[in-house]
């Protein structure tokens, strides 16, 4: 019987084959206080700006925040990902390289490139991301679509997570370096990505609910 012989990365599982792999060179403390300074800059940004259009209310002005995070979140950092299957490799601590390598301590189908994992970020990337930035305009500008456009992000964020998730537990749910990796990154991290997207989608139901009850009374009065 042949020998599986251990890779030399800090991945689950152990015998999994990362040739040429560069170890992480930021430290987590650096890679995560990053990715959070730069939100705060974007909302910090947003914020200001939609101070400028009149009539907007604090929920409105909170939503163009998380769709303008989420939105480059997905186009920046999940588009590289998935455009860069060897980021494992990478020598030159490249900020967004050192992400992935970090974040696949949590869930090593990133280092893997795992189909399932792949198509989802794909998907999200390329079009959950500019969909999101567009959101933020069309709160900002009070376009007819804004409450369809939002609904429909969120239902796709929710759809993408579930099978995020599901595709984990039908292969084992054993990716995770350690349970602190598995809670901070796999559980908490994208915990967001289902408790505000629900938020969104349950609220734009009832707003669409509110006006399609408006138009028919309208309709019922000109009868």
């Amino acid at each position: 019987m042949e020998e599986v012989v251990p890779q030399s990365h800090p991945y689950v599982p152990r015998d999994l084959k990362l040739p040429s792999y560069v170890p992480v060179v930021l430290s987590q403390s650096t890679i995560v206080g990053v990715y959070l300074s730069s939100s705060l800059i974007v909302v910090s940004i947003i914020w200001i700006i939609s101070g400028q259009f009149q009539k907007i209310s604090k929920i409105d002005k909170l939503l163009m925040c998380w769709w303008a995070f989420t939105g480059l979140t997905h186009a920046i950092l999940e588009g590289y990902f998935v455009f860069s299957p060897e980021f494992y490799k990478d020598k030159t601590a490249f900020y967004l390289a050192e992400v992935w390598k970090e974040y696949s301590k949590g869930d090593s189908r990133y280092a893997a490139r795992d189909a399932g994992v792949v198509s989802v970020e794909g998907i999200t990337a390329v079009l959950g991301g500019p969909a999101c930035l567009l959101a933020v305009y069309a709160i900002a500008t009070k376009r007819s679509y804004n409450y369809i456009l939002q609904f429909a992000i969120s239902l796709g964020q929710l759809y993408g997570t579930a099978v995020y998730f599901v595709t984990s537990l039908l292969d084992g749910d054993n990716f995770a370096a350690s349970m602190f990796y598995y809670y901070a990154y796999y559980v908490f991290a994208n915990s967001f990505w289902v408790v505000i997207p629900s938020l969104i989608a349950i609220r734009c139901w009832k707003k669409i609910c509110a006006a399609c009850t408006v138009q028919g009374q309208k309709k019922n009065k000109l009868q």
